[in-house]
Formats: C-alpha cells, sequence, structure tokens
C-alpha cells in the first residue's frame, strides 16, 4: 500500500499507483531518449557530488580557511544549477518513463519504487540544502562572517555525503535492479 506521505510528494501518485493512467506505448527510440535522459542527469548530480566530496573537498583542506570558504562560494553556484537542472529531467523523464513503459507505479518493479523513494528524499535534501545552509553560506560571506560560513558549509557538506551515499545506491538500483527476479 502506497504510504500517504508519497502522495502528497507526488499529487499525480494515487493515479499513477492504481494503474488510472494509460499511455500507448511510445515505442523503442522515445524511451531509449528517455532514459538516456534520466542516466545523464543523475551522472551529472551524483558525479558531481562524487567529485566534490571526493576530491575538491580533500584538495582544498591546506587553504587557508578563507580562500577555501570563498572558493566554495564561487563553485556552489556554478554547480548547483546544474542540479536544478537533473532534478527538472530525472522528475520529468522519470515518470514519463514509469507511466508509459510501466503503465504506472503498479506495473514498476521494487527497484522502481526505491529509486523513486529515495530520488525524491534526494530532492527533497537538496532543497533543504540550497535554501538552508548553502543561503546561510552566501550570506555569511557577503559579510565576511566566517565562523558562520564554516558552519554553514560543515552543513553542505553532511548534506552532500548523505546525498552521494543515497546516489550511489540509487545507481546501483538503476543498473542491477531489474534482476533482482
Amino acid at each position: 500500500m502506497m504510504s500517504s506521505a508519497l502522495l502528497a510528494l507526488h499529487p499525480l501518485a494515487a493515479i499513477v499507483w492504481a494503474g488510472g493512467v494509460s499511455f500507448a506505448h511510445i515505442g523503442p527510440t522515445m524511451s531509449s531518449v528517455l532514459l538516456a535522459l534520466h542516466t545523464l542527469a543523475a551522472i551529472v548530480w551524483v558525479g558531481g557530488m562524487f567529485f566534490a566530496h571526493m576530491a575538491l573537498r580533500l584538495a582544498v583542506v591546506p587553504m587557508a580557511p578563507k580562500d577555501r570558504l570563498e572558493l566554495w562560494g564561487r563553485v556552489f553556484p556554478r554547480f548547483f544549477p546544474w542540479v536544478w537542472l537533473a532534478v527538472a529531467v530525472l522528475l520529468g523523464s522519470g515518470w514519463a518513463l514509469v507511466l508509459t513503459v510501466h503503465g504506472g507505479m503498479a506495473g514498476a518493479g521494487l527497484h522502481i519504487h526505491l529509486m523513486n523513494g529515495l530520488g525524491t528524499l534526494m530532492m527533497a535534501l537538496f532543497v533543504l540544502l540550497f535554501f538552508g545552509p548553502y543561503a546561510r553560506l552566501r550570506r555569511a560571506l557577503a559579510k565576511g562572517d566566517l565562523p558562520r560560513a564554516a558552519a554553514a558549509q560543515g552543513w553542505i557538506r553532511r548534506i552532500v555525503l548523505v546525498n552521494l551515499s543515497l546516489g550511489l545506491f540509487v545507481s546501483a538500483l538503476a543498473a542491477g535492479g531489474r534482476y533482482w527476479g
């Protein structure tokens, strides 16, 4: 049974879950295009988080705190528009695939349900990060308040680590979930 929390996150979920939305099969070419867009959007977002957490974060450790925080203040405004685009593409292509290939959530496998739920959680965490710690980081940097900027950056790092872990797990689901049986 679908939880009320999922229904609140996706207003059309009740109709889709029940198989109430029916689309004609769109053909293998369009399905391939949707899947490619979905995969590329996930690569941009998860790959960007991997780079930021596993490479850039470690590379800036020797820098002075002011320089390190200012660098993050320049990196995030260049990366986050790509994340917003990835979120939009993931939502659009994901639901298009569910509706056209699976005929709704009722026809989708467990791995699709898990990807949908965890992907929604990842998106919620990104929205929280963007309007919470990232907004605080920008304000603190604008005022030259390095302790508050560092605290905000610490929260960004924690949220990115959680989202990166979820993103890698969801990627594994996408790659192998259909073979669970």
